[in-house]
């Protein structure tokens, strides 16, 4: 298996776990978070095999706007993420399919001399993905590392 039918392999694992975890989270907003990590990697699974049959593609950055869109309504998240904390280990999962992802993107990239477009494009688009998880570990993650005494010293806001 060549490393391009490889990285498509990889997108569609991702889809297919991101998908999974949407199907887990029914009920709350991060049904909306995975969904669109499922789509994204999709259209780079798209991308990749389109580049294989010889199809050119011109990148464009959708994921940020629907990203940004999703932490709108940050009250509700709240209570929901509470009501699930069992779930960080599956976001920490993603995190790591999505570090990968990225290391896997750099290597073709420093391994081409004409697609470094489409590599940077990927890139970006896991770096996002992996921003997107990292704040949601760290905003689940709070109650176990905030201590509610202000003698304890200084803590970052949030």
């Amino acid at each position: 298996m060549d490393i391009l039918s490889f990285a498509v392999k990889m997108e569609r694992e991702g889809e297919k776990y991101y998908k999974e975890q949407a199907d887990i989270n029914q009920n709350n907003s991060l049904h909306t978070i995975f969904m669109n990590l499922a789509q994204d990697e999709c259209h780079h699974a798209r991308i990749i095999e389109n580049k294989l049959e010889g199809i050119a593609y011109q990148p464009k950055a959708e994921v940020s706007s629907r990203t940004k869109n999703v932490f709108k309504n940050t009250d509700n998240f709240k209570m929901e993420i509470k009501e699930i904390p069992q779930q960080i280990d599956a976001y920490r999962m993603a995190m790591e399919k999505e570090k990968e992802s990225i290391e896997l993107y750099k290597k073709l990239l420093n391994e081409t001399s004409d697609d470094k477009a489409l590599f940077e494009f990927l890139i970006a688009q896991e770096e996002e993905h992996y921003k997107v998880l990292d704040e949601i570990v760290q905003f689940v993650n709070r109650p176990n590392e905030w201590v509610g005494n202000a003698e304890f010293g200084k803590r970052e806001e949030y």
